[in-house]
This record gives structure tokens, C-alpha cells and sequence, in this order.
């Protein structure tokens, strides 16, 4: 897909991506004053679009965020993906929708205008099965205003992935307040300790994230407070993501995971996912 060829739904309109604008002084350019989502989309089958847009209403509700309309959003999600569907095929393709604020003031005060609402359709590329992973000193505060809600304000995110990618790895990993093991930039994480499967819980600080849910549902794991060690200290260690499925983790910090490799709970858990993926679309 060339993306400069892509078509973006932007305030009820279809426009080529050359032409797809907001405001500069829309809230969520401004000061991050909005929410968002990135649904994978298969063969231009959304995968768990409800589920998505399920979460994208908590978030917007948690942010204080008015006028989240579910069903408009998913009907532009639909139309943009009409629009996009001649274009060449990249493997599979993210829909990305983003909610803020809308045009207000140059500074943190709302002014109650308007919200913006913007899909776009962007190619995505079939994850590596195994990955490496760095710790970073940051915290998640699980007790802060945005805990759990997936919004625009990624600048922690930003600086901890390219820390990531600096030392030649894809993701970094973020104890909490407390000190537990709580999740990724954009990932969520699990980990196999004598031969139980587990992640942890949403209490710990960590997004909701839409394939935890499903592996947690689909693989049997349970939620428990983990040691923030347990990266270095676990039979295996996977994370989860919608652009990243079910991928193993085989180093952490440059120290091997294990034996190294993929292990055996992660491949079922992997094997059990695309499986599932593929015959339900819309779990």
C-alpha cells in the first residue's frame, strides 16, 4: 500500500491523504487532549472492532471526552475501509481512529468546541515470532488520571521505545509505582513460571489491551502481581499487541529468556490465537 495514496475519514468526509487536516489548534496536537485505537484489519475484515470501540468509549469517557459516538465511529471505520479496499494489499493493514477535543485554546483549558474525528488506514507488517526487550527506570503510576485509558499522550512511550531501539531491541518494559511488573510502550506482557501462564492484572496500571483479553480468555492465564524480575527470572516471557499478536521474548537487556528461544507454553498460546484469529473475526 502506498500510503500517500490512502483515502482518511476526517469530521464525516473522505479526503485524500494530501488533503486530510485539522486544526492547528486542535486539543489533541496541542496538549494530547484525546483518545485512539489501532484495529488490525485482515483482508478488510476489522478484527474485534467491538471490542475496540468498546474501550475507545471508556477511554473518551475517562478523559472526560464528549460527543464519542460508537455507532458513527463505526460506520466511518467501515466507509474508510471501502475507500482504501483497491488499494494494493500490504499483508494486513492497522485502521487507526483518533478522538480529541477538538479546536481550542493554546494551552490545557477546554473550550467545549466541537470533537474531531479521525480514521485513517495504514499498512502493517507481519511481526517477527521471537523479539528482545530492554527495562527502562521510568514508572507507570497506576494510580494516575489517565491509568488504564488508551490516549494521545505517549510522550513517556516515545522516549522509552527509542531507548528500545537504541540498544537494538523492539520494546520496553515498565515496572509500576510499587515496583510490580506492569507493561510496555505498546505491548502487554506474560510470563511462564513453572508451567503456569500469567500476566499481570489491570490493577497493576497496565492498558486493557484487547489481545491480552483474548489470550487470557482463550490460553487459560491467570492475573497475578508479578516482581518486576520476573522478566529475567521466568521459564519464558511473551507480549501481546495487536500489531505483534502472541510474540516470545528470547532476551532482556541482552540476557536469554530461558534456553533462548521460543518456548512451548508461548507456541500453544500463539498457535491458539492465530487459530482463533482467523475463524473469529469478531470475538
Amino acid at each position: 500500500m502506498d500510503v500517500t495514496e490512502t483515502v482518511f475519514w476526517v469530521n464525516g468526509r473522505l479526503l485524500p491523504a494530501a488533503e486530510a487536516t485539522t486544526s492547528v489548534r486542535d486539543h489533541g496536537f496541542v496538549v494530547g487532549d484525546g483518545v485512539f485505537e489501532a484495529v488490525k484489519v485482515d483482508h478488510g475484515r476489522p478484527f474485534a472492532l467491538e471490542r475496540h470501540l468498546a474501550r475507545m468509549a471508556r477511554s473518551a469517557a475517562g478523559m472526560g471526552l464528549s460527543g464519542f459516538d460508537v455507532d458513527r465511529v463505526r460506520a466511518a471505520a467501515h466507509e474508510v475501509l471501502a475507500a482504501n479496499a483497491d488499494l494494493p494489499p500490504s499483508g494486513y493493514d492497522v485502521l487507526r481512529i483518533t478522538f480529541t477535543g477538538g479546536p481550542g485554546l493554546l494551552g490545557s483549558g477546554r473550550v467545549g468546541g466541537e470533537p474531531t474525528l479521525v480514521l485513517g488506514v495504514t499498512p502493517g507488517h507481519d511481526p517477527d515470532p521471537t523479539t528482545s526487550v530492554v527495562t527502562v527506570p521510568y514508572r507507570r503510576n497506576e494510580q494516575g488520571a489517565l491509568t488504564g485509558l488508551k490516549t494521545t499522550s505517549y510522550g513517556e512511550n516515545v522516549l522509552a521505545l527509542a531507548a528500545a531501539h537504541a540498544a537494538g531491541a523492539s520494546e520496553a518494559l515498565f515496572a509500576n509505582t510499587r515496583g510490580l511488573l506492569c507493561e510496555g510502550t505498546g505491548t502487554n506482557v506474560f510470563v511462564v513460571r513453572d508451567g503456569a501462564l500469567l500476566t499481570p492484572p489491570l490493577a497493576s496500571g497496565c492498558l486493557a489491551g484487547i489481545t491480552r483479553a483474548l489470550v487470557v480468555e482463550w490460553s487459560g492465564a491467570r492475573e497475578v502481581d508479578l516482581p518486576f524480575d520476573a522478566l529475567t527470572t521466568s521459564d519464558e516471557v511473551f507480549l501481546t499487541s495487536t500489531t505483534r499478536d502472541v510474540q516470545a521474548v528470547v532476551a532482556v537487556d541482552g540476557v536469554p529468556v530461558g534456553s533462548g528461544e521460543a518456548g512451548p507454553v508461548t507456541l500453544a498460546a500463539a498457535r491458539t490465537f492465530a487459530e482463533r484469529h482467523r475463524a473469529h473475526p469478531e470475538p
